[in-house]
């Protein structure tokens, strides 16, 4: 395909396709094998991940790129085959995870600042040779309203790694997702959300501008507004929808090709329900999809089981959601879909 920047973004928002986030760290991949009773190790992370990839058509239909960890985009297939050779060749492009995670901000109790710009610039033109199109950094943003958090200093900190993270992507030919996600968890409404996310984006786009960032070679991955787990009122998926699509016409540039969502702890029918809502409002000035990792997997998480003769059922199960997120990309999911046979 294009090398150009602006071709591989708008293929990664191709009509009814999304991302499949299968970048989780070692550490959070052991949190999720612990739950369906499977060791982590490197052949059981390469054995669970080829399942997915391997899944042709929901590949090549629903999932436009896989974001990839450091561990897999180095791993062979059981059969030899590099696990990047397998992703391309269903027509999806592989990406990957750069940034060292987030560490506690100095100064700043509670408040965290991504890590990773360290050799940035190297490991970016390693990843290059080995086939990676676009990457993948994520800045996360707590919300405490008690203790003021977030600070202003938190969100200037994060959304400027952010922009140093884009404009090392574009000199090194990769494409960048910038993922400011402001979390789900509190008891903050709706509101609070919707006004957090505002400052986290404007702060954004100004330090990417600052930066001579090209946005026509970047995408967006943000939260939807959505209220606090905790909160007394839960939103709808209109509502979602509404003040969702507000905020980004409020802070996100045309010049952006695509938006894709991350799911943030909802459940898989939750967010492709709201992503659904979001899309049967449009049209809108950007592709508006979804880069999911746990809202893609977690059904075929619990299929498989560690287990070689569960192999097609996780398939399914993955084929499954891939399908109802291909849909709602478009704006056509609807419930009834979920138990259609």
């Amino acid at each position: 395909m294009s090398e150009r920047l602006e071709d591989i973004a708008a293929a990664m928002v191709a009509d009814g396709k999304g991302l499949l986030a299968a970048d989780e760290s070692t550490g959070t991949i052991k949190k999720r094998f612990d739950a369906i009773g499977v060791e982590s190790t490197p052949q059981s992370r390469r054995d669970y991940r080829e399942l997915m990839v391997r899944t042709t058509g929901a590949m090549r239909e629903c999932i436009s790129g896989v974001i990839l960890y450091d561990e897999t985009i180095r791993q062979n297939a059981a059969d030899g085959t590099p696990l990047i050779d397998i992703i391309k060749a269903t027509g999806a492009i592989p990406g990957i995870k750069v940034d060292a995670g987030a560490k506690p901000l100095a100064g700043f109790p509670g408040e965290k600042v991504t890590e990773g710009l360290d050799g940035l610039r190297e490991r970016l033109a390693e990843y290059h040779g080995m086939g990676a199109r676009f990457a993948k950094w994520r800045a996360v943003i707590d919300i405490d309203v008690a203790k003021s958090v977030p600070s202003g200093a938190s969100i200037a900190t994060n959304m400027h790694a952010l922009a140093r993270y884009a404009a090392l992507c574009q000199e090194a030919g990769i494409v960048p997702i910038v993922e400011p996600e402001v979390m789900m968890e509190g008891d903050h409404p709706i509101e609070t959300c919707f006004e957090i996310s505002k400052a986290a984006l404007l702060r954004l786009y100004g330090e990417l501008y600052g930066l001579r960032v090209r946005l026509e070679g970047t995408i967006l991955k943000p939260n939807m507004v959505i209220a606090g787990k905790k909160a007394a009122r839960q939103a709808g998926p209109e509502e979602v929808a509404e003040k969702t699509i507000g905020l980004f016409r409020e802070a996100v540039p045309a010049a952006v090709p695509g938006i894709v969502f991350l799911s943030g702890g909802q459940s898989e029918v939750e967010a492709t329900e709201n992503l659904n809502a979001v899309n049967a409002i449009g049209p809108h000035p950007w592709k508006v999809s979804f880069s999911y990792g746990r809202a893609l997997q977690e059904a075929a998480q619990k299929a498989w089981g560690g287990k070689a003769a569960n192999v097609a059922a996780a398939q399914q199960a993955f084929a499954h959601r891939a399908r109802m997120n291909h849909l709602a990309a478009l704006g056509q999911w609807r419930p009834s879909l979920e138990t259609a046979g």
